[in-house]
């Protein structure tokens, strides 16, 4: 049913390990588990297949999102700013007189 998949995908654990933790509680509870699982399996909606993801870099970053929207969001933030900050730096030394710039440009022409 891919309860024990979701969980894994979810928290970032490997699914193998959510499976045998599952398969432990089974026997510790005495199987009274597994109206649960079945109970989540059927209400838990399916998961798209457009959000397969394309490695573990991506996977890695939307764990993250989950667990953390805010910490994300300000990580993201923080990048943008830097990316901002360091293109503001090649324009100013494009567009202030640089005499060694203009004597590049002009032995590329």
């Amino acid at each position: 049913m891919g309860v024990c998949a979701g969980i894994a995908d979810y928290t970032g654990f490997d699914a193998t390990l959510v499976r045998v933790c599952f398969l432990a509680a089974v026997f510790m509870s005495g199987g009274s588990v597994l109206p649960f699982y079945f109970i989540a399996g059927v209400m838990t909606p399916k998961k798209p297949h457009s959000l397969d993801l394309a490695g573990p870099e991506e996977r890695q970053f939307w764990q993250g999102v989950r667990a953390s929207p805010a910490r994300t969001a300000r990580d993201i933030r923080s990048r943008l700013r830097e990316i901002d900050r360091r293109l503001a730096d090649v324009e100013s030394y494009v567009t202030t007189e640089n005499r060694s710039l203009a004597r590049e440009i002009e032995q590329l022409r």
